[in-house]
């Protein structure tokens, strides 16, 4: 465990044990979801769930009021006969309504599992780069994963078998007051008792299964977080440290699991005491009734039946429970992501403009991640449409932050963002980011065919534009050299490309999107001198007649841009062409000449 603590100072997950009462308000709003099928699937299967209960509640007068009383101490062997063939045709009827009431109920909760993974992963889609900064790919996994399956038994079973437990008991308990109230009376006066101990439970039970998801969270979020890095990992030979934490996690997760599965065993053994003890009454107490003639022999086995029916839905209950307490644990955690607004919400009368120009214009604009420290300071900036526009400065001067207020994955903290004059928040998310397309250093590549992967900017391209595409920025000509050619399957991140390689499908991509704002990040720094030199013309053919904007570090790549801006700590420190800033012998000059001075020591 010494391990685990070391390691955890490098592992941040903002999973916590989210402290809300249960209630049956967020209940009622898990069950929504069979909403969709309340007037098809669930008559169909309370119907069948009512047959089932009704002939459970049924039998036993049947063996004992009816047989014994009527039968079998008069002797008439015709009418036990006929008892047993009506016994026999109950436990028939009641088989196949149970086969159709365990396949529709299955089919409901099936349904509505997909459905929930479906609202929860849209909506994911939907939020805010902010969501995402705060936390782990991991942790969002077991949310849409193991989550939402966690519920499914609560769906498919438990829901129709907690109201047809309720039912039965409902049921058992009016026919053991009528066959004997006092009886009946004195063997139910445990239950007070069981419901005091559930209730003191109930806390600590769903405590320890929030506990138990977010444990799970965890060793999910660092096991995503080892597969990612395994390459750093063994190239700092740091498997025997990663083990020793994931070590760590997995044993905190067993312990929850142990410790959540101990405290709904509790459960049982009061259930299975009620039980016992109200049996010795029955017997005590049943035994003087039938002795003063009070209660038949019948009445007393039918009695007999129903004491041991009785306490089977109410161990199931106590399971039922188990089930709520988890699926509780589960939407709660689910609910609080699909209640999760957008950090960057779209207004309900966005716009749309009939043309994007490009032109776009920063208006004293301020911005901060987070209240310790402003990423940018009075921003005034004007990239004209058309215009190639270069960004340079430090690491941390901003130049991440600027086209990432472009593309409104943050709003400004402070003044405003504009395209061809209208402030972003006033258009529609889906119209501007259409219009805009990234090229970054780190380019991800989908799992699929190369074709997908350029074409995912454009699902709608046909084969000949995406080759078109690719031939254009100068990616043809290695996608042909694969075994399949455009049909050449690829990886998660494309680890079977070279880096390169993976930059020209990341160009090809853009310029099928056809954006007319361009953003290139870092975009050729991972790209050797020759491969950028033959990309040099399907750049300019990329970057004609659109807004672009180029994060840069090598310099030498953005000589030629329209406007070059100089950032230092979130604010502008000068800006115009290379030659302008080149003769001001400023900011720029000396980052020019600091290159130069490193690449000739190189040399």
């Amino acid at each position: 465990m010494e391990q685990t603590t070391k390691r955890s100072r490098f592992h941040y997950t903002t999973e916590q044990i989210i402290e809300k009462p249960f209630n049956w308000s967020q209940m009622v709003r898990l069950l929504s979801y069979m909403k969709p099928y309340a007037w098809t699937l669930l008559p169909k299967t309370i119907i069948a769930m009512l047959i089932v209960t009704a002939v459970r509640i049924a039998v036993p007068i049947f063996i004992g009021v009816l047989a014994i009383d009527y039968a079998i101490i008069p002797g008439d062997v015709n009418l036990l006969y006929l008892f047993a063939v009506s016994v026999l045709g109950l436990y028939l009827f009641s088989w196949i309504a149970n086969v159709f009431r365990i396949r529709w109920m299955n089919e409901i909760g099936q349904h509505m599992i997909f459905d929930i993974r479906t609202a929860l992963f849209n909506h994911i889609q939907r939020l805010s780069h902010r969501f995402f900064d705060q936390r782990s790919g991991g942790s969002i996994l077991v949310r849409v994963i193991n989550d939402v399956n966690s519920m499914q038994d609560l769906f498919t079973n438990g829901v129709v078998n907690l109201l047809m437990d309720i039912v039965m008991l409902v049921g058992i308990i009016i026919i053991l007051f009528t066959l004997s109230p006092e009886l009946a009376m004195l063997i139910l006066i445990v239950l007070p008792i069981m419901f005091f101990i559930s209730t003191k439970l109930r806390r600590k039970i769903r405590r320890s299964w929030q506990t138990v998801r977010v444990r799970q969270s965890k060793m999910n979020s660092h096991l995503n977080e080892s597969i990612q890095g395994i390459r750093v990992t063994q190239a700092y030979a740091q498997e025997k440290e990663n083990m020793d934490f994931f070590d760590g996690v997995n044993t905190d997760n067993y312990e929850s699991w142990k410790h959540a599965t101990r405290m709904n065993a509790i459960f049982r053994p009061f259930v299975e005491m009620s039980s016992a003890i109200g049996a010795v009454v029955l017997i005590w107490y049943g035994a003087s009734l039938i002795e003063s003639n009070t209660i038949s022999i019948g009445v007393f086995v039918s009695f007999a039946f129903y004491l041991g029916m009785f306490w089977e839905p109410i161990s199931r209950l106590g399971q039922v429970y188990n089930q709520l307490l988890v699926g509780m644990a589960s939407s709660e955690r689910i609910f609080e992501f699909l209640d999760e607004k957008p950090s960057v919400p779209e207004k309900k009368d966005a716009i749309s403009l009939s043309e994007v120009k490009g032109e776009i214009v920063f208006r004293d604009v301020e911005f901060a991640y987070d209240e310790s420290r402003k990423a940018l300071q009075d921003i005034n900036l004007t990239f004209q449409a058309g215009q190639t526009i270069a960004l340079v400065g430090h690491t941390g001067s901003g130049k991440s932050t600027i086209v990432n207020l472009m593309s409104r994955f943050y709003d400004p903290t402070k003044g405003q963002v504009l395209l061809d004059g209208t402030d972003l928040r006033d258009l529609r998310l889906d119209e501007l980011r259409s219009n805009v397309s990234y090229v970054l250093q780190d380019t991800f590549i989908f799992a699929g065919t190369i074709m997908d992967n350029i074409r995912f900017g454009r699902p709608d391209a046909t084969d000949q534009e995406v080759k078109d595409a690719a031939k254009a920025i100068g990616a043809h000509e290695f996608i042909v050299k694969l075994e399949d050619g455009y049909d050449t399957e690829v990886e998660e991140k494309g680890n079977v490309l070279s880096v390169g390689e993976r930059q020209l499908l990341s160009f090809a991509r853009a310029l099928l999107a056809n954006p007319r704002i361009l953003i290139l990040d870092e975009a050729t720094a991972s790209i050797d001198t020759e491969t950028e030199l033959k990309i040099q013309e399907g750049l300019k053919r990329l970057l004609a007649n659109r807004t672009a904007v180029m994060i840069a570090h090598r310099l030498s790549t953005i000589r030629d841009a329209n406007k070059i801006i100089v950032l230092e700590q979130g604010k502008v420190l000068e800006e115009g062409t290379h030659d302008e800033l080149m003769e001001s012998r400023r900011a720029y000059y000396n980052l020019v000449k600091s290159q130069y001075a490193a690449m000739m020591d190189k040399n």
